[in-house]
């Protein structure tokens, strides 16, 4: 009887891989991303769309939605309430998210510690950027002067990032929210009607190296661990604190680079399933024709694994009190996330 017991405990384990395995067999994967179409998000994405199948039994096909809006807020939430948690949907949301819930962000309706997260691109540092014919060159620049800086959302590193900067740092952005779409910004940007953004540098590279090229923009300071080696004489502005309060505050506000460009599955999603997906994104990650399309689109790919992006997002939801208690009044009620 023992044995009979064992023999069938063996084969159930061996069976449940196998189950999730023919389970992707002609189905179709949704990529929710929170941003819009043709930023680097979208661009990534649909990059993974092509490949992922390839490393997933079953071979399963992949679509993208795009469902922008609210900071990002709303795909983040949509991915914690209402996709389904059946491994048939997944996401890539924005960096900032983790940090957004911290903070308490406007409409957070997610615990970003629950989510179910299945790797990254990698870490890649933002940068404030400013039109270079407004004459602002340095960080001192926008702390004498009012700078039109423009956001998609209040929960956005867009926004938080900024405002950030204004309340430790002094500077005195004027943020514009309301644009749609990373895209609807950078049109915004380019034609002037506003001086300044957040950005991630790898995204410049990708989406308009002719910025760069044509000298259209300044870079006045840097957020991530350490400086680029593109941008030696950028400061970081964990650099630009002057107290240990302020590096603290400065820290956490610094945390949304390290984490990329994050993907998650839905809480509950069964754990064979999570396997699966956590596999194929490594080995997509490591795929050699996965890679060269990257470079071809100029999209830095450093792979980061599920368990380094999980402990990441735990940093900073479970961060010191008193340090969020500190950036929570620095950037005023509600985290500062005002529309």
């Amino acid at each position: 009887m023992t044995r009979t017991i064992l023999l069938a405990l063996a084969w159930a384990c061996a069976a449940a891989p196998a189950a999730a395995a023919d389970f992707y067999k002609d189905k179709v994967v949704s990529i929710v991303t929170s941003t819009g179409p043709g930023g680097t998000y979208d661009t990534m994405a649909r990059l993974f769309s092509r490949h992922l199948g390839k490393h997933i039994p079953g071979r399963p096909s992949f679509i993208i939605r795009n469902m922008p809006g609210g900071g990002n807020v709303i795909a983040t939430n949509h991915m914690y309430n209402i996709a389904p948690k059946d491994g048939l949907t997944i996401a890539t949301v924005h960096n900032a998210m983790p940090l957004n819930q911290v903070l308490g962000g406007t409409g957070v309706a997610y615990e970003s510690d629950k989510f179910i997260w299945l790797g990254s691109t990698g870490p890649e540092n933002s940068v404030i950027v400013v039109r270079s014919e407004s004459g602002f060159t340095k960080l001192e620049d926008a702390r004498q002067n009012e700078i039109n800086l423009g956001s998609t959302g209040a929960g956005s590193g867009l926004t938080l990032l900024p405002l950030a900067m204004n309340r430790v740092l002094g500077t005195r952005f004027k943020i514009i929210m309301g644009y749609k779409s990373s895209e609807e910004l950078n049109l915004a940007l380019d034609r002037g009607e506003v001086q300044a953004r957040a950005f991630s540098y790898s995204s410049i590279i990708s989406q308009h190296p002719d910025w760069i090229a044509k000298k259209k923009f300044n870079f006045i300071a840097q957020i991530g661990t350490k400086r680029l080696h593109d941008l030696p004489d950028v400061p970081l502005i964990t650099e630009l604190a002057k107290t240990d309060d302020e590096l603290g505050v400065l820290r956490l506000i610094s945390s949304p680079p390290g984490l990329g460009q994050p993907y998650l599955a839905p809480p509950g999603t069964p754990a064979d399933r999570v396997a699966i997906l956590r596999e194929g994104l490594a080995k997509t990650m490591r795929d050699e024709a996965f890679v060269k399309e990257a470079a071809a689109l100029t999209l830095d790919v450093d792979p980061m694994s599920a368990e380094e992006v999980t402990e990441i997002v735990r940093s900073v939801v479970h961060a010191s009190p008193e340090v969020v208690q500190k950036t929570r009044a620095l950037l005023g009620e509600g985290g500062g996330l005002v529309r």
